[in-house]
């Protein structure tokens, strides 16, 4: 018996929408650097521009604005203005604006961003923190998705739902609308620093979009694998991402209670100079313990006395079979079952294509590998092998619920399907 005999894909698929925007700042171009001290900068010339408007011309530019942009986000008149007070510090020594002023000039210096407009790829699956609602025999959850838009930048977004006792997914309906959330408090940390951020309690958890907030993550958070965390009763949904710059890349991790306020935090150590890296979601032997490819090849077991540092590891497995000679990584947190700790892999073969496999490791000591699958669980079908980056099927997380293990996939790094699968299936076709 093959996986594919008892893999069932549900006919479910999430795919970008361009539609869903947020507003951004907008930063005029670099000015030349012989530029004069008495010379005014671009951003002084657009604000000696709305200056020049009369009053009653002002206002009627502001309702032309907010008759083209209102309706496609919210609260836009205070978003006008956090931005005006934002670029103070750039604009020249001025009359003390009006509200009306202040507001117009905000606007000028924000542009909407499709942030899903060329994918919704590499899922990950928690448990919803709030399990209330689901249906007799279903379970809440919340699913975090990759969005890339113009200039190829990765930003971080969520859908909710639940599974019933079949296995089989429903996704909530998804809120138009998008918000970015207030950055409230940078703190330094080694290496780096933490920023808090903040979502209103009123936005829908599809309505949540994380941008890029720090120079590390300029240019993507990328393939964030969420986990929920169990510590002495306390509960955590932790997320490892990769941050990327435009030119580096390392590992960095989301702490969050509710999904409304976040915690994002640099990792150090030699392990977290790569991607991929997937936390146990809970301590082995009291040390927090992580599944990591820090040699872009092979996977190894880490542990850590304090969250953030890594170092060392141990090799756990290598390229065994041809699907995965090229290399294998794993597709998120391990999942806790009486038989041992389940491993989602990926593995890459022949004309860089993409599968995903699965390893059963000793639940005492996961350096022990107890199965291993011979063939992929899931790899691209016939109709899924077309999109931005063809043939790769990846995931960056799956949940169980009762005897079912519900996986959440990405379709050539363009959009997401669901699978189901018995885990009792699934363990009689790992091998040793």
């Amino acid at each position: 018996m093959t996986h594919a005999t008892f893999l069932n894909r549900q006919a479910l698929y999430l795919r970008p929408d361009p539609a869903r925007v947020v507003v951004r700042p907008f930063k005029p171009a670099t000015e030349p650097r012989d530029l004069l001290p008495k010379e005014k900068t671009r951003a002084n010339h657009i604000v000696d521009r709305v200056l020049s408007l009369e009053p009653e011309a002002a206002a009627s530019q502001l309702i032309d604005v907010l008759e083209n942009f209102d309706g496609r986000h919210r609260n836009l008149l205070k978003t006008f203005e956090f931005r005006c007070d934002e670029m103070e510090e750039a604009f020249d020594p001025h009359v003390e604006f009006t509200r009306i002023q202040r507001q117009l000039i905000g606007a000028y210096f924000l542009h909407e961003y499709s942030f899903e407009a060329a994918a919704l790829f590499n899922p990950s699956i928690v448990p919803h923190p709030d399990p209330s609602g689901a249906p007799e025999g279903s379970k809440r959850f919340i699913l975090s998705l990759r969005a890339v838009g113009e200039g190829h930048i990765s930003s971080l977004t969520f859908r909710s739902g639940s599974i019933d006792s079949n296995g089989t997914v429903t996704i909530d309906p998804t809120v138009r609308l998008a918000s970015v959330p207030r950055v409230t408090e940078r703190v330094a940390i080694p290496d780096g620093e933490a920023v808090t951020l903040v979502f209103p309690p009123e936005l829908d958890i599809s309505e949540r979009l994380i941008f890029p907030v720090t120079p590390s993550q300029s240019n993507g958070i990328e393939d964030a694998r969420f986990v929920l965390f169990e510590d002495e009763g306390r509960k955590t949904h932790y997320a490892t991402y990769t941050a990327y710059s435009g030119s580096a890349i390392r590992s960095e991790l989301i702490e969050t209670a509710d999904f409304l306020t976040f915690r994002m935090m640099r990792l150090r150590g030699t392990a977290a100079r790569n991607k991929g890296m997937a936390l146990f979601p809970r301590k082995i032997d009291g040390r927090y313990a992580m599944i990591a490819r820090q040699d872009n090849e092979n996977l190894y077991l880490i542990y850590s006395d304090d969250l953030l540092s890594w170092d060392g590891g141990v090799a756990l497995l290598q390229p065994r079979f041809p699907w995965e000679f090229v290399q294998i990584g794993n597709c998120g947190s391990p999942i806790e079952l009486d038989e041992g700790w389940l491993l989602l892999t990926h593995g890459v073969g022949a004309v860089r294509k993409y599968s995903i496999g699965a390893v059963l490791l000793d639940k005492k000591d996961p350096s022990k590998v107890i199965a291993r699958s011979s063939e992929p669980l899931i790899r691209p079908e016939p109709s899924e092998r077309e999109g931005y980056v063809p043939n790769v099927v990846y995931t960056c997380g799956a949940m169980r619920h009762g005897e079912h293990l519900v996986l959440p996939y990405a379709v050539s790094d363009t959009f997401s399907a669901f699978a189901n699968i018995k885990i009792d299936d699934l363990l009689r076709g790992m091998g040793d």
